[in-house]
């Protein structure tokens, strides 16, 4: 299991920096990980029920909420606090029946949030520590492995470990249940795609929220004896650039939002130790990659993935790279094109939904039966994504199922619109391609656009040489800030309902400007003055 792992890992590495907090400013030793992961744990028992919600930043005390919880025979509920925290805990309470909530009292006040009644300050906690709370943890870390491991919560590898829930950017969140098996196949498997060992020093500034930051900037780098560099603000590009060099990372992963942060806000010299960067949530811009390449000599890895696998689902790697792709299966993972109508396999060089099974794919959604039994079918992983494999087996995303649009009778991929207009828009402007309904065509394309600098004839121009009539936008909207999900991604849903409002609103200025135009041309004419009129009353 995932805590007796990491007891393992610690008690190999006990005088090896573990996390570099950059919350607290503090180093961690994987030696003080363990004595604070027992203290924690002991705490943690007193709190009723199966599950316990954590509301923290990235940080080393997040790390070791996670695994102090999974010691109690805690699962740890990781909660967003990037998109509504109070909504969101009060949402993940009722969703998984639970009360207590750790949070940092830091995080609520930079959020300028009040705490609900059932949260508790994990500063607090430490706070009260007695030297008879630490003191037989401090002893106790000093023994075997295999006697630390009798202590703690045992357990079996099918249990969950974690809940995350997916990003809600269509829909309602789900809560994904994953297993330790799940997590397990991921640690074995994904350092081997990038050569990642104990030598390493991951940049972790993913919110342990979110999927890929929990996997690969948390639970792969202490399972392996490497080292972490938390960051609690994914947002602050400037800072996160230069302590790349300073604790010369070696490892980065993020969204492509957050590369072309970074990337933004880079120095020559900042990227200097990066052996490599793993790109995923999100389709990786062709310009970015290349940018990256050339302008600092790192690789950047495309990935695919869900939450409800682990993530990973494929991923180039440095033994198979193709750029543009999102590579190939990871081992252990079987994957299948089906046709989206008919379920039948495809062949190679046909779109059709991908699907696939293994040991990272999720045991189910929490009391959400028919929402699983719809996206599992005997063991296979239904992703909701298109795709096709090519002739050499690397896989190529072809967008969401739910973002392809029918129009006239065909379908119209609103993944392909995004990458025809971003081709011709500068590097710091961001589009995203919605369906918005029509009340006679069934459905209409809309573009929103975070900037207005760009020539817009020559977009408009390019876009009827590159794509189809059916497929040309119809509606472009000014979105200067583009919403976004905790983990960088764009929230497809929140972007449709503003493109919506600013559609109302055109309409209404359209028809307040032909209501005036036409009580001008209605004006019936001021009657001209006459000489009788200049004439005195008789």
């Amino acid at each position: 299991m995932l805590h007796q792992k990491f007891i393992e890992s610690a008690c190999r590495n006990r005088k090896k920096i573990a996390i570099h907090d950059l919350a607290t400013h503090k180093d961690y030793t994987y030696g003080k990980l363990l004595i604070a992961s027992l203290i924690l744990k002991n705490k943690f028992l007193k709190y009723h029920g199966s599950y316990l919600g954590l509301l923290l930043p990235t940080s080393a005390g997040c790390h070791l909420s996670v695994i102090a919880a999974l010691m109690a025979g805690k699962i740890p509920v990781m909660i967003n606090y990037a998109t509504g925290a109070i909504r969101n805990s009060i949402y993940a309470q009722k969703k998984c029946g639970f009360d207590v909530i750790i949070t940092s009292s830091g995080l609520l006040k930079k959020l300028n949030l009040q705490p609900l009644p059932e949260m508790i300050y994990l500063e607090d906690i430490m706070k009260e520590l007695t030297i008879w709370d630490k003191l037989p943890s401090a002893l106790f870390s000093k023994l075997p492995a295999s006697l630390i491991k009798l202590s703690v919560h045992a357990g079996r590898q099918e249990d969950t470990s974690v809940i995350l829930f997916t990003s809600g950017s269509e829909r309602e969140p789900k809560a994904v249940q994953l297993s330790h098996t799940n997590i397990e196949h991921q640690v074995r498997e994904l350092p081997l795609m990038v050569a990642a060992d104990s030598h390493d020093v991951f940049a972790g500034a993913l919110p342990l929220f979110h999927v890929f930051g929990l996997t690969i900037t948390f639970w792969i780098p202490l399972l392996t004896g490497a080292s972490v560099v938390t960051f609690p603000n994914p947002l602050d590009y400037r800072f996160i650039c230069e302590n790349l060099r300073r604790y010369k990372v070696t490892g980065m992963v993020g969204t492509p939002t957050f590369f072309s942060g970074y990337l933004r806000r880079s120095q020559p010299g900042d990227f200097d130790t990066v052996r490599f960067g793993i790109s995923g949530g999100d389709k990786l811009p062709e310009k970015l990659r290349l940018a990256y390449k050339e302008d600092h000599g790192v690789t950047l890895y495309e990935g695919y993935g869900s939450t409800e696998c682990s993530p990973v689902i494929s991923g180039n790697s440095i033994f198979h790279y193709r750029p543009g792709s999102i590579g190939k299966p990871v081992v252990g993972a079987e994957v299948k094109i089906l046709d989206a109508d008919t379920d039948k396999e495809l062949p190679a060089g046909e779109t059709g939904k991908i699907v696939c099974r293994g040991d990272f794919v999720m045991t189910g959604y929490l009391g959400d039966y028919e929402e699983t039994v719809l996206h599992m079918h005997n063991g296979w992983y239904d992703t909701g994504d298109m795709g096709c494999f090519d002739d050499d087996g690397f896989l190529w995303h072809k967008g969401r199922l739910k973002r392809f649009v029918k129009i006239g009778g065909e379908m119209v991929s609103l993944v392909r619109v995004e990458e025809v207009i971003m081709r011709h828009l500068p590097e710091d402007v961001v589009c995203c391609v919605v369906e918005l309904p029509h009340p006679t065509k069934g459905a209409e394309i809309a573009v929103a656009i975070s900037s207005e600098n760009y020539n817009k004839l020559k977009l408009s121009l390019q876009l009827k040489l590159e794509l189809p009539a059916i497929a040309l936008p119809k509606r472009f909207f000014l979105i200067d800030e583009m919403p976004l999900s905790g983990s960088g991604k764009i929230d497809f849903r929140e972007v449709k309902n503003l493109c919506m409002k600013l559609r109302e609103t055109q309409k209404q200025n359209k028809d307040d400007l032909k209501t005036r135009i036409n009580a001008l041309v209605h004006k019936k004419p001021e009657k001209k003055p006459t000489e009788d009129d200049d004439l005195p009353e008789s």
